[in-house]
């Protein structure tokens, strides 16, 4: 069992977001569905009998989603990170999160459930990680001006082609 796994609160939207993810991603699955019982219904002010938690693996990660209420809203406070090897993975992931959210800059956009997600390309660790600071500086230059990102023109900046 993974011992460390996010919990995504939403309102009542918990059943909708988990089969959007599930059918984005690859290796993916709900897990288990809790509802909830005359006690916790009553605790909560939800409907009793109604979804309340949802396990589930995105990309062999494991989530829990829970329809807790309107008390909480996501913030690009918190955002998950998906790197990406081609562009083709890159565009696909970013026009499949993207529907009916917004696209936010540098590679960053919310989805129609308000999560904040950061696309990127699976060089970003190694590109931050480089010892020369131009480098890494002509890269940053080039991502500051993009939304979605463009992995070639990202690699020629850092190759400083």
């Amino acid at each position: 069992m993974q011992q460390l796994y996010p919990c995504l609160w939403f309102d009542d939207q918990a059943e909708e977001a988990v089969n959007f993810y599930t059918g984005i991603f690859k290796n993916s699955r709900i897990t288990a569905v809790t509802h909830y019982g005359a006690n916790s219904a009553k605790a909560s002010g939800r409907k009793e009998g109604s979804v309340m938690t949802i396990d589930f693996v995105l990309n062999g990660q494991r989530y829990l989603a829970l329809n807790g209420g309107p008390i909480y809203k996501f913030t690009p406070a918190v955002s998950l990170v998906l790197h990406c090897d081609t562009q083709e993975e890159l565009d696909y992931y970013w026009e499949k999160l993207s529907e009916g959210g917004a696209e936010v800059a540098c590679g960053w956009l919310t989805d129609k459930y308000g999560l904040s997600w950061q696309i990127v390309p699976s060089m970003l660790d190694e590109v931050m990680r480089d010892k020369d600071p131009e480098k890494r500086d002509r890269f940053m230059g080039a991502l500051v001006q993009m939304t979605k990102l463009e992995i070639e023109p990202l690699r020629r900046a850092f190759e400083g082609r």
